[in-house]
């Protein structure tokens, strides 16, 4: 404004008289009329200077307005307000134009940090747009493409030795995860080639690419270079044996990783048998090896390794039948676990030894919150083995028993756990299938369950091909759920009700919480 207001004042003085030269001696109305038409260089080198300094802050000031408000106009298209750090365009059903729109946003946005894209399945085969103006947006940490139909000139696009160097960040930074899911054959070598390109890598997710195990072996060349890798998630990649074995050369060069999550590997069976490598990650706290088909060979070298991971904090070894004769040596070893919060054992054929084992050891798990081991039919009728680990499990918060064969004993004793004050933090009770429980078992289990503060879902649904009456212990239920002031489902899929209790039942839900779900099958 100050080079403004100056121009203005030089503009309204008059400049003097020239005293020699060719405008000498002429009168002064001629004088300033010649000097408009003939100007020597350097005054009109003035001139084109002054000139350029009034056009070039009005030029960029019209053509940067002109822009924010095209940027305006296409987020407000999108239902989106001003940008950041973080623009969010996911399912927008976004089009080859929108993309371009996209890409001319950037220049107005240098401090984007995040940028969804996902579940826009119409801009696959335009990455490359996106990825030549990534330099625009140096500070971007978060990119995310799910379900796009990304195509392999997409990936390519995307491939490290192209596009991370736009990424300044990426590289003495952290935390900036990787996430591919659903890639064809032709894109498996991609994570293997830029994995040396990421050293800093935290988080590398490549599940349920079925076709990847053929590309693992340049994978685990790769995960060598990423020291700091923190979490590794191969769910549902096909992988074998031999896949397990090439893994395991690059655990020990992972020293800092926190999660694996190996699960769905159907063919992944006797890969463990001879897996030293798991045993270096000490610092492990998620291990994931449910439906992996473990074999009792892998059963006994995960027991030589269960003991050192002792900061491991959720175990999951669901759907491994094969396990369940073979597994009482490992699940006695669980006491080694002090840290564990989340055990999944359920459908595992576990037998009555390798249960006692599991009880026995679970004593000494004082900070677990979910504990499943439904499907394991060896439990009916033996409960009272969980006795000691239901009082002591102060932090409980998930127990699900579901299908095994429960009998009115085993809910008794539940309730008197309940009964004692024990269970105070549980939040998901789910004893469904349990179709030898007698309705006098259900009433003793509702008279108490109004002692469960914290209880927000509930399941004792019948088995599908069972259809029972339940006006004996109903109305007990009604009474406790008065007194649950979290609870909002409540699973009773085959119990029917009787008609008498169907007004019942509506007068319940107005004069209480209509947000409470009564899943039942109907009135008789």
């Amino acid at each position: 404004k100050s080079i403004y207001r100056q121009e203005a004042q030089v503009n309204m003085k008059e400049k003097p008289l020239s005293s020699s030269g060719p405008f000498a001696g002429k009168g002064s109305l001629e004088q300033r009329q010649e000097q408009k038409s003939v100007l020597s260089p350097s005054e009109l080198s003035f001139h084109k200077g002054r000139q350029t300094l009034y056009s070039k802050p009005l030029a960029l000031e019209m053509k940067l307005e002109s822009r924010m408000e095209e940027n305006e106009q296409f987020l407000q298209k999108w239902g989106k307000k001003a940008v950041d750090k973080c623009l969010d365009l996911n399912n927008c059903r976004l089009t080859t134009a929108d993309v371009r729109e996209t890409v001319a946003l950037l220049p107005s946005l240098p401090d984007l940090e995040k940028l969804d894209l996902s579940w826009n399945d119409f801009i696959g085969g335009t990455l490359h747009l996106l990825t030549q103006q990534m330099h625009l947006v140096s500070k971007l940490k978060i990119l995310r493409l799910g379900s796009c139909r990304l195509t392999v000139d997409d990936v390519r696009a995307l491939d490290a030795h192209d596009w991370i160097l736009y990424f300044p960040s990426c590289l003495p930074q952290r935390s900036h995860p990787v996430s591919l899911l659903s890639c064809s054959s032709s894109d498996s070598s991609f994570p293997g080639q830029s994995l040396p390109m990421l050293p800093n890598l935290e988080v590398l997710d490549l599940s349920m690419n079925r076709n990847i195990a053929g590309s693992l072996n340049s994978i685990a060349q790769g995960l060598k270079r990423t020291s700091d890798l923190k979490v590794l998630k191969l769910h549902s990649c096909g992988l074998s044996q031999k896949s397990v074995r090439l893994l395991d050369a690059a655990f020990r060069h992972l020293c800092e990783l926190r999660t694996l999550d190996l699960s769905c590997n159907k063919e992944l069976g006797g890969g463990f048998e001879d897996a030293p490598g798991l045993a270096t990650l000490e610092h492990l706290e998620v291990l994931d090896l449910h439906q992996c088909s473990l074999t009792a060979h892998d059963v006994v070298s995960l027991t030589q390794v269960i003991p050192i991971l002792s900061k491991l904090q959720e175990l999951n070894l669901s759907a491994n039948k094969k396990m369940g004769s073979s597994s009482e040596n490992l699940l006695g070893r669980l006491r080694f676990l002090p840290a564990l919060r989340s055990l999944l054992i359920n459908n595992c054929a576990l037998e009555s030894e390798t249960f006692t084992a599991l009880a026995e050891a679970s004593i000494h798990l004082p900070a677990l919150e979910i504990l499943n081991l439904s499907w394991n039919k060896c439990i009916g009728g033996s409960l009272k083995l969980l006795l000691e680990t239901l009082k002591v499990s102060t932090f409980l918060q998930e127990l699900r028993l579901s299908s095994c064969s429960l009998v009115t004993e085993d809910v008794a004793l539940l309730a008197s756990v309940i009964q004692a004050g024990h269970l105070a933090k549980l939040q998901n009770l789910d004893l469904s299938y349990n179709d030898s429980i007698c309705d006098a078992g259900w009433a003793t289990l509702c008279q108490n369950l109004w002692l469960l503060k914290e209880l927000t879902e509930l399941d004792v649904s019948l088995r599908p091909s069972t259809f029972r009456d339940c006006r004996q212990w109903f109305r007990h239920l009604l009474c406790a759920v008065t007194k649950l002031p979290k609870i909002t489902e409540i699973g009773m899929r085959r119990w029917v009700l009787p008609a008498s209790q169907e007004e019942e039942l509506e007068c319940f839900g107005q004069n209480h919480r209509n947000s409470i779900h009564f899943d039942h099958s109907g009135f008789q």
